[in-house]
């Protein structure tokens, strides 16, 4: 039995026959099997680059098939790397995308965006073309064009995490990407150079496991030609020695491209092929969707505009930083260190507390807290920010969400200074104060090569993230017809 179920008899809703069909039909959708372990999850574009803790696309396909019709509005408030919206626009629903990461904006925006295949292929071939013709014959032009890249901090990180001849080669092939007038081409061929750098182990830095969010620098290091590189090792690790053998960029660059295009015309996601899928007789009519940066706690949409909300927020407490793996890729595309960092405090989930202020949480909840204040004081504070700022998101999805309809939340369970916070009873709780209704609550099991947590298959107890990452609760947050 993989579900566990959240049902609060006295508090059920006065419905008609119509809304307690759907409300039935949630609650089989949840006792179903969530897991997908055996299921093709690569197709269409959803592969095109790493993201930790995504969810399967046959998680909100379930959903979006089941409870919505072509054409309704599907909205992901923290969509990271856009798995939910992609699902929306390939079965005919209009997807509004928002994060307030720039990568997730920018990897969402590739997958759905229409590119012509035939284009991109000939600028990939000018740009890999072009590039090795930059790194072999003027070196010199790509050190004038990295010295001017980047401010102090930055280029100590460039410096400490990439070799040289990658950051030539990375440099060469961003020049020539940034000649790309298209906009939906140039952020399809940024995307392809983020993932060459962001990967479990054979990315071109000098890191291992930055999809994983947690990057650890190698000890030793050879090139693509089999030469050793040399290595700073002053910041060594006593406890294990690291060794990789970094690749090379430009064939990185163009395996990947060739291989997304690939998907993605096998799917219909080129421009010839949604051409098509434009006449109003389509059945599924594919709508662009609408992807942008936007902070869940403050949606750019009006009230009751959503047929449906699925999405899957950040752990508490920085427990998979995206940031601290993203920033590889966008010190690339014109970020600084420093706007990262400062970034970094926003997102949800974090550990600054400083310019944070905190709304009142629900009796069972707050006991929750308290309990954790007697172990360590400070993180208490942290679950508590994490708790406030997921009462103004469920608040702002009560608000736009239309009435009679679901909101689909998926979080990791979580143990802070092995303390269990309950979250899918905490967060329940704050959704019921709101106005939702919880009929019931799924639970999924990681399947964790797939899912991408920053941990590895074999369960150690004395390690703080694995016993807190082995399963998901899938909480159906409805919204009653009435006030």
């Amino acid at each position: 039995m993989h579900n566990l179920i959240w049902f609060y008899a006295a508090m059920t809703p006065s419905l008609d026959l119509e809304n307690q069909v759907y409300i039935d039909r949630l609650c089989r959708l949840l006792e179903e099997d969530l897991d997908f372990h055996d299921q093709d999850s690569g197709y269409a574009s959803h592969n095109i680059h790493s993201f930790p803790a995504k969810f399967p696309p046959q998680l909100p396909r379930k959903f979006i098939q089941a409870l919505t019709l072509p054409g309704e509005t599907v909205l992901d408030p923290m969509m990271g790397s856009g798995t939910t919206v992609l699902e929306a626009f390939l079965l005919g629903r209009r997807g509004i995308g928002f994060d307030i990461d720039p990568l997730a904006v920018m990897l969402a925006k590739a997958k759905v965006s229409p590119i012509s295949h035939h284009d991109a292929v000939i600028w990939s071939r000018e740009i890999i073309s072009n590039a090795r013709e930059s790194f072999f014959s003027q070196k010199r032009v790509l050190y004038n064009e990295i010295d001017r890249m980047w401010d102090e901090e930055t280029r100590e990180f460039v410096d400490y995490w990439f070799s040289r001849e990658v950051q030539l080669a990375l440099t060469a092939l961003v020049v020539e990407i940034n000649r790309i007038n298209d906009e939906n081409l140039r952020n399809f061929f940024n995307v392809i150079l983020s993932s060459i750098i962001i990967t479990k182990s054979g990315g071109v830095s000098l890191a291992l496991d930055l999809a994983h969010t947690r990057p650890h620098r190698v000890d030793r290091a050879i090139d693509w030609n089999g030469c050793p590189l040399e290595m700073d090792t002053s910041k060594r690790s006593e406890r294990r020695k690291l060794s990789k053998k970094i690749r090379s960029p430009f064939e990185e660059f163009e395996k990947k491209c060739m291989q997304s295009l690939k998907n993605m015309s096998e799917n219909g996601l080129n421009s010839d092929q949604l051409s098509m899928r434009c006449l109003p007789n389509w059945e599924n009519a594919r709508m662009q969707p609408d992807i942008s940066m936007c902070n869940a706690k403050s949606l750019l949409l009006n009230d009751e505009c959503v047929d449906i909300i699925i999405t899957s927020p950040p752990y508490a407490s920085h427990a998979i930083d995206y940031m601290r793996a993203h920033k590889f890729s966008l010190v690339w595309l014109g970020y600084a260190i420093r706007e990262l960092s400062e970034r970094r405090k926003r997102y949800i989930g974090g550990d600054a507390l400083e310019g944070h202020g905190f709304e009142s949480l629900p009796g069972y909840t707050s006991s929750i807290i308290d309990s954790l204040a007697r172990r360590d004081p400070r993180k208490s504070l942290v679950l508590r920010r994490y708790y406030s700022e997921m009462k103004a998101i469920l608040r702002e999805m009560f608000r736009v969400l239309k009435k009679g309809r679901v909101a689909i939340v998926v979080v990791g369970e979580s143990k802070l200074r092995g303390q269990d916070v309950e979250i899918d009873v905490c967060l329940s709780e704050i959704g019921e104060s709101l106005g939702f209704f919880v009929p019931r609550i799924g639970v999924r099991r990681l399947d964790r090569n797939r899912r991408m947590m920053p941990v590895g298959n074999q369960v150690d107890m004395k390690s703080q993230i694995q016993r807190r990452m082995h399963k998901e609760f899938v909480i159906g947050f409805y919204k009653p017809p009435i006030d």
